[in-house]
Order: structure tokens, then C-alpha cells, then sequence
């Protein structure tokens, strides 16, 4: 069966209702033809489907590489086989079209297998309604949008991360070159205890915030001074520490840590200008 006429201006489908419209390529074999489908779904109102037939895998592919389609239906017949043609389709990129495998077979016969070569549902003809088919194929368009939506999200989320990566290393940059700017001081090795203690610092902090931890600060601030480290060197321990934990983040967001790590060093050097001033 030649395709219909062209379908009008296609809605948006809200979730749990089917949709008002929805473009179908029927798949078929030697033995099975669109009409009684294209019958079927007249009988029922629920949706309006465009059907459009291509007679075997090659046509099938074809078709798929000229168009677009809501769903694909593959006949499950002889002369063809309808995992080969999805091994055929899934392997040539067409992992967002939803396809719905049609056979003769019981579920148990040919569901796992569908799913298995890449189907987002099997419906066995000798049981299924026309209604019951609809709201499969429903399902599998909102599925195989839903994922789509998904991955562009998550794409999304992980270029904003990459640009807040690349930000921070910016800052972190001009920071460590402010620093030298002013100091003949180069990176050198902190007393362990001190640098973990500011690690821990500054985890707590990014945690809880300004105005949290004034007694770990100081604590900390006594310890720098004990150490008899200038403002410049426990400037530069805070850099080194602040770029290790940075490196464990891994592809999490940035932003949060750099600012809460700002606050963090001007309470410290207030504190520190406090103590250098009296």
C-alpha cells in the first residue's frame, strides 16, 4: 500500500493519552499486507494513523534513511525476519525510532528475542485489540522520546560542567599567578598535618557555608602562624589544596566549590590581617 495523503500539523502527545496523529512505517514480508491494518486502525478512532507501506528490508531501510517516522511496525513473517531487520536498523544508528515487532507468536515465543535485537515492544496479533496496539505503540514513542530527552540532558548538563571546568582552571590560573606575582615563593611541600587539616577545612565549608566554622578557622589560623607561614604561603596551600580536591571531582560541577573555596580563603586572610595588624 502506497503511503496516504499528508497528515495534518501533528500535537504534542501529553502523557497517558494517545496520540491525535501518528506516522507509521509497516514493515511487511511476502505474506502480509498494510490493508487489514490500515482497516484496523480506521475501525478506531482513537488516533488517526498515516500508514505507509514498504515491502521488505531493503525498501524498509530505505524508506527509514528519506523519512521520518513515529514508529516503525515490522512484520514478524516469512520472508522477513524481523530481527534481522532491527540488528540492520539498531546497527546503522537508528537508535531513536521506536519500533514494534508484529507476529503470529505468543509473547513468550518472540517477546524476549524482540527485545533482545533492539524492539521497544512485541504484539502478538492473535490476542492483541486495535486499541491494545495504539496504546503499545503509544508507549513505545513516548519511551524512545523520553530516553532521546534524557541523553540531550544529559549532553547538556555535561557541556556546562566541561565550561565551569575550564572556567575554574582559568581563575585558578590567575590566582596562582597572582600570587608569584608578588612572592619569590615556588610550589613547595606544607607540613602534612597542616595540609590536611585544611583539606578537611575546606570540604567542611563547602559543605556548610560562611559563618559555620569561625572556631576551625581559627584553629587553623593559629596553626599557620606556628608554622610560621606568611600570608602568601598559606595562600598558596589553600591553591594547592583547592586544585586537589578540584581533581577528585571528576566530571561534577565546579562552580559551588570555587565560590564556597573564595569565602573560605578571605575569612582566613581577614583573620590572618587581624592577627598581623595587632
Amino acid at each position: 500500500m502506497a503511503s496516504v495523503t499528508n497528515p495534518k500539523k501533528r500535537l504534542a502527545t501529553p502523557c497517558g493519552h494517545l496520540p491525535l496523529q501518528l506516522r507509521a512505517l509497516f514493515v511487511t514480508g511476502t505474506t502480509r499486507t498494510s490493508g487489514w491494518l490500515a482497516d484496523a486502525f480506521a475501525a478506531d478512532s482513537a488516533s488517526e494513523v498515516f500508514l505507509t507501506e514498504a515491502a521488505g528490508m531493503a525498501e524498509g531501510l530505505a524508506r527509514l534513511r528519506d523519512e521520518s517516522f513515529d514508529v516503525v511496525l515490522v512484520s514478524h513473517e516469512v520472508g522477513l525476519d524481523s530481527l534481522e531487520f532491527l540488528d540492520a536498523l539498531r546497527g546503522g544508528g537508528g537508535d531513536e525510532q521506536a519500533i514494534v515487532v508484529l507476529g503470529e507468536q505468543s509473547d513468550q515465543e518472540l517477546a524476549a528475542l524482540s527485545y533482545d535485537a533492539g524492539a521497544d515492544a512485541y504484539v502478538c496479533l492473535s490476542t492483541a485489540t486495535t486499541r491494545a496496539l495504539l496504546w503499545i505503540v503509544s508507549r513505545a514513542i513516548e519511551r524512545v522520546r523520553l530516553i532521546a530527552e534524557n541523553q540531550r540532558l544529559k549532553q547538556t548538563k555535561q557541556r556546562q560542567v566541561q565550561i565551569e571546568h575550564d572556567e575554574v582552571t582559568r581563575l585558578l590560573g590567575q590566582q596562582r599567578a597572582m600570587i608569584e606575582a608578588t612572592t619569590a615563593i615556588q610550589k613547595q611541600d606544607f607540613p602534612h598535618a597542616l595540609t590536611n587539616q585544611y583539606h578537611e577545612l575546606l570540604r567542611t565549608y563547602i559543605v556548610m557555608g560562611v559563618g559555620t566554622l569561625a572556631d576551625e578557622i581559627n584553629q587553623f589560623v593559629d596553626r599557620v602562624q606556628s608554622s610560621e607561614l606568611t600570608p602568601q604561603q598559606a595562600f598558596q596551600l589553600h591553591l594547592q589544596v583547592l586544585e586537589d580536591l578540584l581533581n577528585g571531582l571528576g566530571n561534577r560541577s565546579t562552580r559551588h566549590v570555587l565560590t564556597r573555596a573564595d569565602m573560605l580563603i578571605l575569612e582566613v586572610m581577614v583573620n590572618l590581617a587581624v592577627r598581623f595588624g595587632t
